[in-house]
Parts: structure tokens; C-alpha cells; sequence
């Protein structure tokens, strides 16, 4: 069994690293190195030559690398730009695709190719964040005007969808609608809650020091701590009944909001969490 584990996760970690190194080699070839590798996956997997297996180790550092990715795509948002102009033309863009969705799906239902227009609406309307967030970085557009509205437009869809997936199941399940709400606007307080809480550790001089001694140890206290927000939102999230990536994202939205190191006491924080999270967890994902 050990084996069999071992191989399929070998096979997965090879692809990983050879679908990048290909297209390095091959530079008049601009292809984001995410198309190769979920092309791949999709050859190697059970839907394709059935190669590889998703047994649990694949599975559980798969499920890492999802949250993991929607977690350097929170820490990629910049809260203080996203506000005025750029909210206002993402909010009114997802506003414009669902009506679009809307009118696709009532076409559809028309036709009885569908039963519910409006989920064919959500679904149409969505997009995915954790494809595009790796292409802005590897084309060096993450930080500028025009990546921030990509990644604001991005994680407008794509969490909107959520949540109105959310809703939609909740009315036709037990969970009734408000009740949806209500868990939403809790996990939405203890989030807040936890930002003030981690706000108030970073200004105790005595916590500060004790981290910046050992932030670039053996111990990675800091990028230890990035880990255990990640993983207690996840946690956070299923417990109240909501979708686990909504606490990835929240839990990079919120470090990026709470830790700005104006001091630049930590600037590589962000280089080893991307590291971590490029270098292992999200391939297996991809």
C-alpha cells in the first residue's frame, strides 16, 4: 500500500517539476506553465491514461494546495486599493455576468436543456482565481493597476458564486437561506475578531521581538504562524457550514490586511510562503 502511495504521488511531483522546466526550455513558447500542468494532470489522471491514482496522500496535499492557493491570493489583495473605482467596476462587472448567466439560463430552460436557469447563471458567472493568480505572478503583473483589478474582478466571482451557490443549495436542503446568512455574517465578526487579536500581538514588544528572533531560524516561526491562520480558517469555515475556500482566502486577505511590516522587519516572509506553497502544495493541486 505504502508503495502504491509513494508512486503515484512520485509520478505527480515528476510532472510538477518537469511541465515548468519544459517550457523554460522552450521560451518562444508563451504558455503559463498552470495550463501545462493542469493539461498534464488531466493525461496522468484517471481521466486520462489512469497512470496516476488519488489516493489519500495525492488527495490531502491536492486539498493543501487549493487552500493554499486561495490563500496567496487573499495575500495578494490590496484592501486599501480596493475601494472607489475598482470595487465599483468588478462589483458592476460580476452584477453584468450574472444577468448575462440569467439570460443564457432562461434560453436554456426554454429549450429544457436545464431545469434551473439561475444556477446556470451562478456557474457562468464564476471564474477561478487560483488559474489566474499564478499567471499574473509569472507574468510580473500581480502588483500593478491592472493585475489588482484582474485579481479584484476574480475574487468578486469567484466568492459571490460561492456564496450564492451557498444559498442556492441552502433553499432547496435543510439549511434554510437565513440561516446561510447568518453564518455568514458570523464567520464574517470572528474574522474580524481574529485580525484584532493578531493586530494587537504584532504591537506587544515583547511578542514582536521574540518572533523577529525567530523568524529566520530553524523554527520559521512566521511562516508557522501563516499555517496555523490558514489552516484555523479552513477549520473555521467547514465547522460553520461554509466553504472551505472561503477561509483560505480570508485567512491571506486578513494577513495581508494586519501584517503591512512597514518596518520591513520580515521581507521575506511572503518570498518563503510562496515557496512553500509553489513549490509543493500547489502543483499537486494543479
Amino acid at each position: 500500500m505504502a508503495q502504491t502511495h509513494c508512486t503515484n504521488l512520485l509520478i505527480v511531483v515528476v510532472v510538477a517539476f518537469a511541465a515548468p522546466f519544459a517550457l523554460g526550455l522552450a521560451p518562444r513558447l508563451h504558455l503559463p506553465a498552470v495550463v501545462l500542468e493542469i493539461v498534464a494532470g488531466i493525461a496522468i489522471g484517471p481521466s486520462g491514461f489512469g497512470w496516476v491514482q488519488i489516493d489519500e496522500p495525492v488527495q490531502i496535499l491536492a486539498l493543501i494546495g487549493l487552500a493554499f492557493l486561495l490563500f496567496l491570493a487573499g495575500l495578494e489583495i490590496d484592501l486599501q486599493r480596493l475601494r472607489g473605482r475598482t470595487l465599483r467596476i468588478t462589483s458592476i462587472g460580476f452584477v453584468v455576468s450574472l444577468a448575462i448567466g440569467v439570460g443564457v439560463g432562461i434560453a436554456f430552460h426554454a429549450g429544457g436543456l436545464v431545469r434551473s436557469p439561475l444556477f446556470i447563471a451562478i456557474v457562468l458567472a464564476s471564474t477561478s482565481l487560483g488559474v489566474i493568480v499564478p499567471v499574473l505572478k509569472d507574468s510580473g503583473n500581480i502588483g500593478s493597476s491592472f493585475g489588482q483589478l484582474v485579481i479584484a474582478a476574480a475574487s468578486i466571482a469567484d466568492f459571490g458564486a460561492i456564496i450564492l451557490l451557498s444559498l442556492f443549495f441552502s433553499g432547496q436542503g435543510s439549511t434554510d437561506t437565513t440561516g446561510k446568512l447568518i453564518l455568514l455574517g458570523l464567520f464574517a465578526v470572528l474574522v474580524a475578531v481574529n485580525g484584532l487579536a493578531i493586530r494587537g500581538f504584532e504591537r506587544s514588544d515583547r511578542l514582536s521581538s521574540v518572533l523577529s528572533s525567530l523568524q529566520d531560524t530553524t523554527a520559521q516561526i512566521r511562516v508557522r504562524g501563516a499555517f496555523v491562520l490558514l489552516i484555523g480558517f479552513v477549520a473555521l469555515a467547514e465547522q460553520v457550514g461554509l466553504e472551505t475556500i472561503l477561509g483560505a482566502f480570508a485567512a491571506g486577505a486578513l494577513l495581508s490586511l494586519v501584517d503591512r511590516d512597514e518596518t520591513m522587519t520580515h521581507p521575506l516572509l511572503r518570498l518563503k510562503l510562496e515557496a512553500a506553497g509553489f513549490g509543493l502544495f500547489i502543483p499537486v493541486f494543479f
